[in-house]
């Protein structure tokens, strides 16, 4: 039976809840700029949240193939919903300050990698139910994450230059993650489905010490079926790597270019340029996904991306790091929507939830191996051999990504179990028959 409606009310749920979050990225820091007085106060705030998202991730996938993934979903949402509009409380309370907003961005941090991971493997299961080619479906949820990675901020900072930096404002937030819970309750419970539990052969013996010895080892298997796996390891590593690069050029390399130039206020189009690529790219790709083999691609994108960041690195002219941007957003998206669609095919469903939460930490940890060493090239030596170093970097794991063998083909891998893939009292499960086969 085809899953009803499936499809539309999950990108709206996956939709709401980027929705809330871009607003809160916009909102948060200029609210304890407000609040503190103090530039490094925001750093701080941002550096910890992202090291607390990137610790969740690595236990994340424990509770999302335990319990059913719809349901941790919705909780995530609910949750980071409480917790944000725990601050206008707080504020009116207490006050808010630094302890304060660490407190509750943690907070919020923590519980969000959860939800944001089980909704990742609620879309291989629309695919089983009918709903549409995993291909096509990864590729509209991409759009739809490059449409709010635009709209978000750009409702954040509307807020902001309406009513000012206030706690309030964060009640839009809560509104938004509330409404995607709610939205996700009507999902077909279907989706959030996960392997059959068996324990009644399992010989440790009860308890907490025989339970945590179990969550290990699980977690043991997931990371050794991330590093023998060559797709699965190649497309995390591609993925953080230019998570990482980009990550650079937001932070540290665009913002120093374009006040070097005196066009400050360029710098947040760097991002906006990325974010527009990536809509047409996704959109292009979701549109004609199945016309063109995987392996084209992923040479046009790879191809394409390297000359965006050679465009980017040269920083020979303001306009052309815009379009060089624009650029790597319009090539990457369709392999980086590709790299998904790999990864799903290759991890059984059992283990799908510990896989991506393994991958959602190394990408979040990444931009920590590339913002130091490049800040520092930019201090030493200046922007242009920074920018060139850069370009240098994205040459060498392009030309490694398009003679790489796992890359080869992209052809659909069968989520056949790893031979160490089933942990204490699980049973992995094979796609349901019937399922619709990913175009090529």
């Amino acid at each position: 039976m085809v899953a009803r409606g499936t499809a539309p009310l999950y990108f709206a749920s996956y939709g709401l809840s980027l929705l809330g979050a871009g607003i809160s990225s916009v909102v948060m820091p200029l609210l304890v700029l407000a609040r503190t007085g103090d530039v490094l106060a925001a750093g701080v705030l941002a550096t910890t949240t992202t090291a607390a998202s990137a610790a969740a991730g690595l236990v994340s996938g424990l509770i999302v193939d335990r319990v059913d993934r719809r349901r941790v979903s919705i909780a995530g949402d609910v949750l980071a919903a409480a917790t944000i509009a725990a601050l206008p409380v707080v504020d009116a309370l207490w006050g808010l300050d630094m302890a304060w907003f660490l407190v509750l961005g943690v907070l919020g941090a923590v519980i969000r990698v959860p939800g944001m991971t089980a909704r990742e493997t609620l879309l291989p299961a629309l695919a089983h139910l009918g709903a549409g080619s995993l291909d096509r479906l990864v590729a509209t949820r991409e759009t739809v994450a490059n449409v709010l990675v635009l709209a978000g901020p750009g409702v954040g900072g509307l807020l902001v230059g309406v009513l000012g930096p206030s706690p309030t404002l964060m009640l839009a937030t809560a509104g938004t993650s509330l409404l995607a819970a709610l939205t996700a309750l009507r999902l077909d419970p279907r989706t959030g489905e996960t392997g059959a539990v068996d324990r009644g052969d399992d010989p440790d013996p009860v308890g907490a010490g025989a339970a945590l010895r179990r969550a290990g080892r699980d977690l043991v298997v997931a990371w050794r079926f991330l590093a023998r796996h060559r797709p699965v390891l190649g497309a995390t590593l591609l993925t953080a790597m230019f998570a990482a690069v980009i990550s650079s050029l937001q932070t540290t390399l665009m913002p120093a270019y374009f006040s070097d130039v005196g066009l400050p206020a360029l710098t947040g189009l760097t991002l906006s340029a990325f974010a527009g690529g990536s809509v047409a790219g996704s959109a292009l790709h979701a549109a004609v996904a199945a016309r063109l083999r995987r392996r084209t691609w992923f040479v046009v994108g790879m191809t394409g991306t390297l000359a965006g960041f050679a465009a980017v690195g040269a920083m020979s002219s303001p306009w052309l790091v815009l379009a060089g941007a624009a650029l790597v957003g319009l090539t990457y998206a369709p392999a980086g929507a590709l790299l998904g669609v790999v990864v799903v095919e290759a991890t059984p469903d059992a283990m799908r939830g510990r896989v991506l939460g393994a991958q959602n930490t190394v990408v979040l940890a990444a931009p920590a191996v590339t913002s130091a060493p490049l800040a520092a090239v930019a201090a030493g030596a200046g922007l242009p051999v920074a920018g060139l170093v850069l370009a240098g970097l994205v040459g060498v794991v392009v030309v490694v990504a398009l003679l790489a063998p796992a890359f080869r083909t992209l052809t659909a891998t069968p989520a056949t179990p790893h031979p160490d893939a089933p942990g204490p009292g699980s049973r992995p499960t094979s796609p349901r028959p019937g399922a619709p086969t990913a175009g090529r």
